[in-house]
Order: structure tokens, then sequence, then C-alpha cells
């Protein structure tokens, strides 16, 4: 997919995140920090510039447009954080991904002992769509627990439980195995709270064994070995858009009548 800059002027941090630095609000938070210039200047939030002539210098470098949106599915390995640097040395996924020649970064987060479908791209708007708190696209996840899990366990999981102050929005639940001082459950949330899976489960004195994101809205990670990615279809990422853009209009709606 290939975006046309015309001589009209778009706001900074659209700029930036078209131009794969990092996510819109990423980009505004960089913009805030007064680590960003345009035409020797420092900028501010609500700056417009012009793709065609103003010179946007973020953190010494000079940004320039993509010629083309990437759009990656990685099957994230337990241990790699989701960065594309890390000042501790510690192993980070751009090492996975090191090959493609464009500025990918992460859309959202899995942590470290997690693992499993991570979206990377460099279109700003892509990932705004899909990270932004108002968008409450599903993801699904395969989560193994020990002991057990209850019949009220698992109505707290679907009902929503308070972490941090604050009540989940209810997901759904389905056991898919169980032994001995073992459960594996597939759940489905729609929001994307930190660490937000294993702090649901402690809040019910549930123990996370390990945890695997295996679908975002209708793409799956399939049989994808550990490690690896693929670029996602066309029909992929207008799934996904169609997805975010839904619940947008869902979310809204509900507000409408509160």
């Amino acid at each position: 997919m290939v975006k046309n800059m015309t001589d009209v002027k778009i706001r900074l941090q659209k700029f930036m995140a078209e131009s794969g630095v990092a996510s819109r609000r990423k980009s505004e938070e960089l913009i805030a920090a007064g680590k960003v210039r345009v035409n020797g200047k420092i900028a501010c939030v609500g700056d417009k510039v012009n793709p065609k002539t103003d010179k946007v210098v973020v953190a010494g470098k000079k940004l320039s447009a993509p010629k083309e949106n990437v759009y990656i599915m990685l099957n994230k390995p337990r241990g790699f954080i989701t960065t594309m640097s890390d000042e501790m040395d510690r192993k980070c996924v751009a090492e996975l991904v090191s090959d493609i020649d464009a500025r990918i970064y992460p859309v959202g987060r899995l942590d470290r002992e997690s693992e499993g479908l991570l979206l990377m791209t460099n279109d700003g708007e892509f990932a705004n769509a899909l990270t932004h708190p108002s968008m409450h696209v599903p993801k699904t996840y395969r989560v193994t627990i020990h002991p057990s899990l209850s019949k009220e366990q698992r109505a707290a999981l679907e009902n929503g439980v308070e972490i941090d102050g604050k009540m989940t929005l209810p997901s759904e639940v389905r056991v898919v195995s169980r032994e001995e001082g073992r459960v594996v459950i597939e759940l489905t949330i729609f929001e994307g709270r930190n660490r937000q899976i294993r702090k649901m489960c402690e809040s019910l004195g549930l123990e996370v064994a390990r945890l695997k994101r295996i679908k975002i809205g209708s793409v799956k990670l399939g049989m994808l070995k550990t490690g690896d990615y693929r670029h996602l279809t066309p029909d992929e990422v207008h799934a996904l858009m169609t997805s975010a853009e839904q619940s947008g209009n869902l979310r809204r709606g509900l507000n409408d009548k509160i």
C-alpha cells in the first residue's frame, strides 16, 4: 500500500507515525518532550508540516515518509521483550525481524514471559487503530493455569475482575483441557491493559504457567513457528482495520446512550 504525499500540511504526529517512528500517541509524547525539531525549531504538539518541504528531525535523524507500508505477524518467543532496542542489552523482538528493510515497530505489547502473535508495522494509522483505548479489538490467548479453575473463578473472569482499582471488561472463556493440577483455557479479552491476564488470574488466586496469544480480531497465529514471522495479507490488514472501526463505533454508540 503506497501513500502519496501532497502539498497539504498534515499534523506532525501523523507524519511521524507514517514515517515509522512510533504510533501517534508515542509520537505526541516525543514532541511534548522536546525531542522533535521542524526546520531547526523545537516542535509543539499540534504543529503541522508539509511532508514534501519541511525538514523533520527526531533524535538527530531526518525523517522521510515510507515508500510502502509493511504489516507482519511475528510468533514471539518467551524471553524476548517487545521493543526495538534495550539499554540493558536484553533480547528484543528487533533481532527477529532484522532482515526487514523498513523501520517497523510493535503494535501493542506482549510481556517478556508471554509468547505468540505480535503484530508489527510502519503504518502509524494501523497501529493507532488497534491500540487506541477507545478500540476494543478482541484478542484471544491460550492460558495454562495452576492448579485448577472453579465455576466461580471462571464466572469472575467472564464478568470482570478488579485490577489496579478498575474493573476489567467482560471476557470470554473456553476450557480446552483439564488435568490434575492443570487447566488450559482460551481467554478472549477486549482491552489491552498492562499484564492484564496475569493480573486477572492473580487476583483470583490462579497461577499462570504459560500465556500465548493466538488470535487478534479474525487473524490467527496458526502454524507459524516460534521466532518466525510472515507478512499479513491485504485481506488480513483490511479485516483488522474493520474490526477496530466496528469496535470504535460500538463504543461511541454505547457512550451516546449513557
